[in-house]
């Protein structure tokens, strides 16, 4: 298999799968570094393909189902697996994180969580890896891209925000 028919492969791959997939395991099902795979992926972005990059793997951009809002909240370190749950517990899809970053300007990373097993991972990456959400680089204030399945999912994610002194109002 050439370069090309291998990114043709990860695209259908991608398109098929119902989780993200991990550098990792791409670089394992073609018999190629993972390296390899990230260029790839590099040259698929670059070609317009709309792959983003989780912290479980790669995910194609699909049409999104639901509700698209943006939540703004504060809390600090000790807080942050609370609120994640709060968020996917009301049904709502945690899209990203935002932060205001006084040198770079606005960073985004891309989260996908969309339940407490998701949370979990993510919050076991982080401590495993040694790193800090990007919430702590502007003193827990943040934000969130949800999705959520209509109004009152969105609205009930609010209000337990509110109620565990996380939303910014």
């Amino acid at each position: 298999m050439d370069a090309a028919q291998r990114r043709e492969a990860i695209l259908t791959r991608l398109r098929e799968a119902d989780a993200p997939v991990s550098a990792s395991t791409l670089a394992g099902d073609f018999s190629v570094s993972r390296q390899i795979i990230v260029g790839d992926v590099a040259l698929l972005r670059a070609g317009g393909e709309e792959i983003s990059a989780t912290p479980r793997g790669y995910v194609l951009a699909r049409e999104a189902q639901g509700l698209v809002r943006t939540v703004a909240v504060k809390h600090d370190l000790s807080g942050t697996r609370q609120e994640l749950y709060l968020l996917v517990d009301q049904g709502c899809s945690v899209l990203d994180v935002v932060v205001e970053h006084a040198v770079y300007g606005q960073l985004t990373g891309e989260l996908q969580l969309s339940s407490r097993y998701d949370v979990d991972q993510f919050m076991d990456r982080l401590s495993r890896e040694g790193n800090k959400p990007l919430s702590t680089l502007t003193e827990g204030i943040h934000l969130h891209t949800l999705r959520c399945p209509d109004e009152a999912a969105y609205e009930r994610a609010c209000a337990a925000l509110r109620d565990a002194g996380f939303l910014l109002e």
